[in-house]
């Protein structure tokens, strides 16, 4: 249909009773470019795009228990004990009455 002259096309499109030249081929624009560019991966145990072998790419290999950097809790120094006085756990709102024991 895209090789008829305009008079057959609109005849068909008449004819037809509908638009048959919106059904052409590549009617659809969100269709993706032939050429890619090459991936842009994050940096990682599995970063190259080509030369990457799967024990290379092992994640687990590169795991590492998490080192810490600071602590807000002070470090116990080697030999000391702590604090044997137990604290208290905080309770939201005012403190309950304490009841008084029966005298039965």
């Amino acid at each position: 249909m895209a090789s008829a002259t305009k008079i057959i096309q609109r005849l068909r499109n008449l004819l037809s009773g509908q638009d048959l030249q919106s059904k052409l081929q590549l009617r659809y624009t969100e269709i993706s470019k032939r050429t890619q560019p090459p991936p842009n991966l994050p940096v990682g145990p599995s970063h190259k795009c080509a030369d990457n072998y799967y024990c290379q790419r092992d994640g687990r290999r590169e795991s590492v228990p998490p080192t810490v950097v600071m602590s807000s809790r002070k470090a116990l120094t080697a030999g000391s004990e702590a604090s044997g006085k137990p604290k208290r756990p905080v309770i939201p709102g005012t403190p309950p009455k304490e009841l008084p024991l029966s005298v039965d």
